[in-house]
Parts: structure tokens; sequence; C-alpha cells
């Protein structure tokens, strides 16, 4: 069956949003100080992960050296990644979409697709103004930009959200299709990977009209089923379907930092409480509730040493987990001199914190307990305004001594001691 160019102009509609230079973009937007600055994610790796467009304009790239850049391009502020930050602002992105639109697929922490058939007439507006309005709400509860593409298929959508950078939003219509199609070098369609390109460009195929445009039997002989799918979708005729899914759990959640081998009990215990921190946030972020606690040492011959926590009751709260585990650390690192990697797992998770008196144990305050939410999310909305260190408690203290302030970072203020009466 031969498949013409869909010359119509939206009988569908697929959404793509991608967020603009996304780790460097919500460092700028947690940060004023590094607003319309290069801003290069990736210290912590040594090679650079995401660079701010004012960064690219100087010639900085994904996966260049830290030192190249450092060297070459000394005014470009260096920062360690924060993924759980990155990890928040992606869920209410993600939220903001979902607020708007009914059907969104999760396609990476900083790309979506969403379905916009017959959403012009339920939401009273063009695809051009569902667009804008997304783009809107994002920039104004999120501070960052999104470039958005809507076209007949899912191939096509990103082709349009990858036209007008940054902040872009693009419509391709089934009679425009060929005007996108015929600049764009065939190994940059979504899909088409190395292999591929370089059979095209044998089979004397460079750019995506020239694929598009070929006979069907011609791909069917020369290509396998997903490369002839993605030759329908050029085509504007739809093959992927949109998967209304997000990530609503986990199985279970760790965090882990390595550095030099060390005997310093002071440190060991502060970057294990600040593993702490960090699992407790994100799965507080998931209203998950950890009912088993693992913590793990390894020594400097590589030799992991652990234990299990089962806490009283389920928590994503360091303030009632540390307890439990400054016992744990004391009884693992009393066991060897030097470490050189700790970490924390949270596990066994239920959506509800459920609290039971303890007949046998320590009594639990049954207020105490009632307000430590309440502190918790007055923490995390200013550590979500200002950057995860911005408060933390006085056990990680020893962590943010090792990462002093820096220029354009973000400010710190411990949490030197939490008492709830």
């Amino acid at each position: 069956m031969a498949y013409p160019l869909n010359i119509y102009g939206f009988p569908q509609a697929i959404l793509h949003l991608d967020a603009n230079a996304f780790f460097a973009s919500v460092e700028q937007a947690t940060n004023p100080h590094l607003k319309g600055k290069p801003v290069v994610v990736g210290k912590e790796r040594g090679i650079v992960t995401a660079v701010s467009y004012e960064g690219k304009a100087l010639g900085i790239k994904r996966g260049m050296t830290i030192v190249e850049v450092q060297r070459k391009f000394p005014e470009a502020i260096v920062l360690e990644s924060d993924y759980e930050k990155y990890s928040l602002f992606s869920m209410r992105m993600f939220e903001i979409l979902r607020r708007l639109l009914p059907v969104v697929e999760e396609y990476s922490i900083d790309e979506a697709f969403a379905d916009l058939t017959g959403m012009r007439r339920y939401l009273h507006k063009s695809y051009e103004e569902i667009g804008n309005s997304v783009k809107e709400a994002i920039k104004a509860e999120l501070g960052i930009t999104v470039s958005i593409g809507i076209s007949l298929t899912k191939v096509l959508a990103k082709i349009a959200s990858d036209y007008q950078k940054p902040d872009g939003l693009t419509l391709i219509s089934g009679r425009e299709i060929h005007h996108y199609l015929k600049e764009l070098p065939i190994e940059e369609v979504w899909g088409i990977g190395p292999q591929t390109s370089a059979l095209c460009h044998k089979l004397g195929i460079h750019t995506a009209l020239e694929f598009a445009s070929a006979p069907e039997a011609f791909i069917k002989k020369h290509f396998n089923k997903p490369i002839y799918e993605i030759w329908l979708e050029l085509r504007g005729i739809p093959v992927f379907p949109v998967i209304n899914s997000h990530r609503e759990t986990y199985k279970s959640i760790s965090k882990a930092l390595s550095f030099k081998p060390t005997e310093d009990r002071d440190f060991l215990l502060a970057q294990l409480s600040f593993n702490l921190e960090r699992a407790c946030l994100k799965a507080r972020a998931y209203g998950l509730y950890a009912q088993r606690v693992i913590v793990f040492l390894k020594d400097e011959e590589f030799i992991v040493h652990g234990e299990e926590i089962l806490l009283p009751y389920p928590s994503a709260y360091p303030q009632e987990i540390l307890p439990y585990l400054t016992r744990t650390f004391q009884s693992l690192a009393g066991r060897r001199s030097r470490f050189r990697q700790v970490g924390v797992v949270l596990t066994d998770f239920t959506h509800q914190r459920k609290i039971q008196q303890n007949l046998f144990g320590r009594p639990i305050s049954l207020e105490r307990a009632k307000k430590v939410p309440v502190l918790y999310e007055a923490i995390d909305k200013i550590n979500y305004k200002y950057g995860r260190t911005t408060l933390v408690h006085g056990v990680s203290l020893p962590v943010t001594k090792e990462r002093p302030l820096k220029k354009g970072s973000s400010l710190r203020i411990p949490l030197l001691k939490v008492t709830l009466e």
C-alpha cells in the first residue's frame, strides 16, 4: 500500500516539550546570581553534562572536560550536579503539563509528549495558544524556559521542538511537512542512528525529505520495521502513540558518596547524614515513607560492611531516622579504621505514615511526630528555592565545610539544632 505525504492540516496533533539546557537552567532559576552567565554543570564527573545558552555562545559543549573549560573559558561558572533538585523541577514541570493536558508521556527528565487531539474545542484554544499556555505556565512557576513542537506525529513534533531554541514554539501541519524536512540531515531525525544514517548516505539519501519521499517498496527492501515506522511518521502517519505514564513510585532509593580513604569519624558520619537527607528528600517528593533503612560503609580494601534498620514506623524525615543511623554507623565504623565510601538505602516503602504507640520500647510522642512533617515542609520549600544545602542538619556540617561557598553558589544557612516542643 502506498502512503502519500499527509497533506491535511491537523487531523491529529502531538505536542513535544523539551526543557532548554535543563540542568543549567535549573541552577540559574534557583540562584539569581547565575542568570545571564555561562553556567557549566558536571564538575564532580570532570565532564560537561549541561551548559547554559550563554556558555554555548562562548563555544562550550557537552562532553568537554572540565579542565579544558576552565582553561579556555575562565569566566565560566562550573557547578556540581544536583540531581535531587533537577528531579524535583522535572516532577513539577510534568505536574504543570498534566494540569493543562490530560494525556502526558514522560519521555526523559526534561522531555515529554502530550496528545492534543480533540483539545482545541475542549479548551477553546488553537494549538498555538495551547503551546503558549504551557510555556508561560512553566516559565512563571519554575523560572525556566521550554521549547515546544506540535505536529501530526511524535517524530515530527520532536523535529518541530528542535527548530527554534531556546524558548521556541513551532507548529508543523500536514501541508508544511516538506518545508521542515528538506534541509534536515537524515542523521538528525529522532530514531535514526549512525548505522542507519550511513546506509542512507550509501543509498543516496541525505535529507529527511529524501527519506520520506522514497517509495514504500524501497524502504521495506533496505530497512527494518522500526525504520519503516519512522518513515511513516515523517509522512504524517502516526505510529507511535502517546502513552499516558509517569513514575509514581520506587522500590528503593539509594544515595552514596565516595572520597579518599579517611578515619575521620565526624566526616564519615556527616557524609552518611547528608546521604540520608538527599534520599529522604526524594522520598518525600514522591509521597513515600520507608520502613527499612540499609546503611553501608566501604573500607579502603573495597570491602562493604552493612546493617539493616527496621524503623518503628514509616518515615521520610531525617530527624526521626538519624538516631538509628548514628548508632548503626558507630557499630559498623568500629570494625575498620579507614573508609572510602558511605551510603544509605531507603526501601520497603508505603504511601501512608502510620504511627503506633510502642508498648515495650521508648514512648512515641504523637504530638511531636505530627509536627515533623510541618517542619520539613518548610525546609523543603527553602531548599527547593535556594539549593539543597541551604538548610542542613548539624551532623551534616562537615560536608558543607568540605564544599566551601563559592561565588555564584547557593547561600547555605546550616540548621544547627531542631527542637520540637
